[in-house]
């Protein structure tokens, strides 16, 4: 009984690690992960693939990159750029990439293809910066929403009322200056 419970508990543990034994073997009914030797990322407009797996020269490259867009099916009909780096990395980019999606194939100078990846540009948002006219008479200030011109008898009431408002200060500050007498 114990050993059967053993057995039944850890099948699925021997199933997960016999998995990458019989994708290398290619057994039939298995589907086998396309490993993909290429790293391609997108900031803005610009698609940069990086690969290591191109290590020989041939006529002073390492080989090329194509950028395919939806309708085109084959490298030569891509946007191709020359793989530039040393023999631990090498690297390509593309700039001015409408949004959508592309698909990015990287050929060795030897002729091997190095991968093949799918990616999507997004568009990029621009902000719409416009001006606005400055108010003729500068900022109108009042109570809620009043935009009212005042005539002359208004400014001189309020001059008579900050007038007395400033007399009365003065008046009240020399009174207490002054020594109390009882």
């Amino acid at each position: 009984m114990r050993i059967t419970q053993t057995l039944v508990r850890s099948g699925p543990a021997v199933a997960v690690a016999a998995l990458p034994l019989a994708l290398a073997a290619g057994l039939p009914g298995v589907a086998a992960a396309a490993a993909t030797g290429i790293n391609v990322t997108t900031s803005g407009g610009t698609v940069q693939v990086t690969t290591s797996a191109c290590v020989t020269r041939s006529n002073g490259s390492m080989g090329n990159a194509s950028l395919l867009s939806s309708g085109q099916a084959n490298f030569a009909q891509g946007r191709q750029v020359t793989l530039s780096g040393t023999s631990g990395s090498q690297s390509a980019a593309w700039s001015s990439v409408t949004s959508g999606t592309y698909t990015v194939i990287v050929v060795c100078a030897d002729g091997s293809t190095a991968g093949t990846q799918s990616v999507t540009v997004s568009p990029v948002s621009t902000p719409t910066i416009s001006a606005t006219a400055s108010p003729s008479r500068g900022v109108m200030g009042g109570m809620g929403s009043t935009t009212q011109d005042y005539g002359t008898v208004t400014y001189v009431a309020g001059g008579v009322l900050v007038a007395a408002g400033v007399g009365a200060t003065v008046w009240v500050l020399r009174r207490r200056s002054r020594p109390n007498r009882l």
